[in-house]
């Protein structure tokens, strides 16, 4: 599918990745869902895709919120910046170690459902209009939005699947 445009997009795409998603993971055995990647550095199991799901999640629904409420805040936290994200979501996966993976699996369903809410209180033009907001720098929120939900849940799909196709080569 087409990087979403419009509001309209971004919910349908979010919510038909979302659903793929998790009829992936229901499609695998518990036993398999919990197995160790054979091909990941970071990212070593199901639950670690999903708590770094939950945790961009995180980033988009504080930085909309903080922005909104005349807290000017970049979207990614004061340590880090794009060329240092990685670092970042390897504080995340290490901040996540202990979640079972039940717990991860409602962290994400409850903060899907805040981002969807959120993305639905903005207009069509305050989404998809770059500069907009002076805190989205020269991009639009919606495109923020989109990959924070629908292409980040692409990533994790795609993720998982290799993962499953690991486990049948074996």
């Amino acid at each position: 599918m087409a990087r979403p445009t419009t509001k309209e997009q971004l919910k349908q795409s979010s919510e038909d990745n979302f659903k793929k998603l998790f009829d992936l993971i229901n499609s695998i055995s518990d036993e398999e869902q919990a197995k160790t990647f054979s091909f990941e550095d970071r990212d070593k199991n199901v639950r670690d895709v999903l708590v770094h799901l939950y945790e961009w999640h995180q980033l988009l629904l504080n930085w909309i919120q903080s922005n909104q409420s005349g807290n000017k805040a970049s979207f990614l936290p004061e340590l880090y910046n794009w060329k240092t994200y990685p670092q970042m979501n390897i504080a995340f996966w290490e901040k996540h170690q202990e979640t079972p993976l039940e717990k991860a699996i409602t962290l994400l369903k409850k903060s899907h459902s805040d981002a969807i809410a959120l993305v639905d209180t903005f207009s069509n033009e305050e989404l998809f209009t770059n500069k907009y907001f002076s805190w989205t720098g020269t991009t639009s929120l919606g495109s923020y939005c989109v990959s924070a939900t629908s292409s980040h849940y692409d990533w994790a799909i795609k993720k998982i699947k290799k993962h499953q196709k690991s486990l049948a080569g074996k």
